[in-house]
């Protein structure tokens, strides 16, 4: 067990269900600072599509974000020691850690006694190996053979989801089973004291707050984000180009499909992800739930204070 003086306070959700402001304003009041866990709010030049909280808006401190460039290996590993150490550094100047994201398997991986095997460190030969493949027969084939080794993972895993066939055969390597991972996670063992909350809203309000935010993001300039990674090299890196929001204007700037089109996938494939990180954190019974429909950080905020 971590050991620090105080509980971190975790704030966890769906994307658009207010998470960043109500986190700020918790951490503002308590004299915290906050820890990112968003799997690609990691990746410099990755802002608007991100929802990365620009440092003129930043109240208190904030840790996790631009931790390495777009072409740049990472994972949930690193991660785990990154907000630790975070974690321990915030504690030790006197402040309390407010864990603040939603991607479930960061924010388990910092809080839980979870364990990584050597393959989700960093790139490696089997990773590389297995990228080449897909990108040489496809996302299907990748699939049948993971099929062929380790049936129970695959049959959780979509042939579409590459990035995490290629980790399933990553831990076969290690002689680890995805399927077997999976299973653990809804029974770890706490390693940081903490106490979570999850933002609740209703699927129809935050469907539509999506849309809203995938509109504001293409205003704020999204496309020319896009575009200036482009001409950085975004293409040679194997997570960040595949966010989405990133994946969808790509396809645009190079021809394949229209703007409009790129729009309406990005809200499309957000509202998915939004429903899949529902399903993630409902799992784990130490989230007390807060109703976030209003959309009032203030209000959440109070709640969240309320019952510390």
């Amino acid at each position: 067990m971590l050991d620090i003086s105080a509980p971190v306070i975790a704030l966890v959700g769906p994307t658009a269900s207010g998470k960043t402001d109500a986190a700020q304003i918790v951490a503002e009041r308590i004299g915290g600072e906050v820890v990112s866990a968003d799997s690609m709010q990691i990746y410099r030049g990755m802002d608007i599509g991100t929802g990365k909280l620009p440092v003129c808006e930043q109240r208190v401190p904030h840790h996790g974000f631009d931790l390495v460039d777009p072409g740049e290996p990472y994972s949930a590993a690193l991660f785990q020691a990154y907000a630790r150490d975070a974690f321990a550094d915030i504690d030790r100047r006197g402040k309390r850690a407010v864990l603040c994201g939603g991607t479930g398997l960061y924010v388990q991986a910092a809080l839980d006694d979870f364990s990584f095997p050597k393959g989700d460190q960093v790139a490696n030969p089997v990773r590389e190996r297995w990228t080449a493949f897909a990108e040489q027969h496809g996302a299907q084939a990748l699939w049948d053979e993971l099929e062929k080794r380790d049936p129970r993972s695959a049959a959780a895993l979509h042939p579409n989801n590459v990035r995490r066939v290629i980790r399933a055969f990553e831990m076969l390597e290690e002689g680890e089973s995805y399927a077997d991972q999976k299973e653990r996670l809804s029974s770890m063992a706490p390693f940081v004291p903490a106490v979570q909350f999850g933002l609740s809203v209703d699927p129809e309000v935050l469907n539509a707050r999506i849309n809203a935010r995938v509109d504001a993001m293409i205003k704020a300039g999204l496309v020319e984000e896009v575009r200036d990674l482009l001409s950085s090299g975004f293409h040679q890196g194997v997570t960040a180009p595949q966010a989405i929001g990133y994946k969808e204007i790509v396809e645009a700037l190079e021809g394949r499909c229209t703007l409009d089109e790129a729009i309406e996938a990005i809200k499309l494939a957000t509202r998915r992800y939004g429903k899949r990180q529902r399903t993630w954190f409902r799992r784990d019974k130490r989230i007390r739930w807060i109703n976030a429909n209003e959309g009032d950080a203030e209000q959440v905020a109070n709640e969240i204070l309320a019952q510390l």
